[in-house]
Formats: structure tokens, C-alpha cells, sequence
């Protein structure tokens, strides 16, 4: 990721119950979450939300980084204490030749995993609720951990109060 590149900030779109915020540069992103405390800002007239889903795709990894069980599981509870999350459960399991899907369980929801060695790429999701959370220490772990050339940031308001209240 070349950081003199200038880059634009996350498009955040919300219709039919759904907020959307899309990045494609870690760098933009990760500025992004750390203008709010609660991690992702909300725009001006925004519902507040139970929860936030953060779908991350990290590609052209190292490869060795995302083959192993013991690696992958200790990047992810790793990220999930940076992150303040309180750690309740995680499970884990390896592919053979290789790969590895799993999950660490949180009181505030959960973290989860699924690695492509063979082409470099995992797909992350970061489902929390609550403000003591603080997400971005998680994506830094991950990127010291994964150390992806590209990320792509997808999130999605989970539980938006205004949807939630409809009776």
C-alpha cells in the first residue's frame, strides 16, 4: 500500500433500512474509525445501530500467514484483546492441504475467519455492539498479522434503532 497515493474516504450510503459504508484503502478506513469513539462514525441525521458488521477482505497476504490453525487462531484472539473484546469462547479448524476457518466468540458477538492460502486472500468479519469495542486496534493486528497488499472495508449497521422500533 503506497501512502502517498491520495485516496478518497469511505462512501457511506443508507436506504431501506440499511447503512453501507464501503472503503477500499486501509489507510483512509482506519483514519475514518478513529474520528469517533464508538469506531464508526455516524453521518448527520443517522439512526444509531445495535450493532456494526465490519466485512473485511484482505488480499495478496502472506500466503504462510493464513495456512495454519494456530497462526490465524492466534491473530484473531489476538485482535479480539487489542480491540478491548472480552473473549468468551473461539473455535478453529484446519484444512488440510490447508486453510483455516473459525471464530472467536465475544460478549460484544463475535469475530470470524476464512483463509485462502493458495491465493493470499481471507475474509474477516468483525461483528460487535456497544461502544467499548475499539475495532480499529483489531484491523491493525490483522495487518501486522496478514500483512495484505489491498483491503476492501465493507459496513453494515446492524439493528438500526429506527428499523428495531418499527411495531
Amino acid at each position: 500500500m503506497n501512502p502517498s497515493v491520495a485516496v478518497a474516504p469511505p462512501r457511506v450510503n443508507t436506504s431501506d433500512g440499511w447503512t453501507l459504508i464501503q472503503c477500499d484503502d486501509a489507510i483512509s478506513f482506519l483514519d475514518w474509525l478513529g474520528k469517533d469513539q464508538e469506531g464508526l462514525p455516524f453521518k448527520s441525521g443517522e439512526s444509531p445501530s445495535l450493532g456494526s458488521h465490519v466485512l473485511i477482505e484482505l488480499f495478496d497476504c502472506d500466503g504462510e500467514s493464513l495456512k495454519y490453525e494456530d497462526g490465524v487462531g492466534n491473530a484473531m484472539r489476538d485482535a479480539a484483546v487489542e480491540s478491548k473484546a472480552t473473549v468468551v469462547a473461539e473455535s478453529f479448524h484446519e484444512f488440510k492441504p490447508w486453510g483455516v476457518s473459525g471464530a472467536v466468540v465475544i460478549q460484544e458477538s463475535h469475530y470470524t475467519i476464512h483463509t485462502w492460502p493458495e491465493h493470499g486472500y481471507a475474509a474477516v468479519d468483525l461483528f460487535y455492539c456497544g461502544g467499548t469495542v475499539d475495532v480499529h486496534k483489531a484491523v491493525d493486528v490483522l495487518m501486522e498479522r496478514f500483512n495484505p497488499g489491498r483491503i476492501k472495508f465493507l459496513v453494515v449497521r446492524r439493528g438500526r434503532q429506527d428499523e428495531v422500533d418499527k411495531r
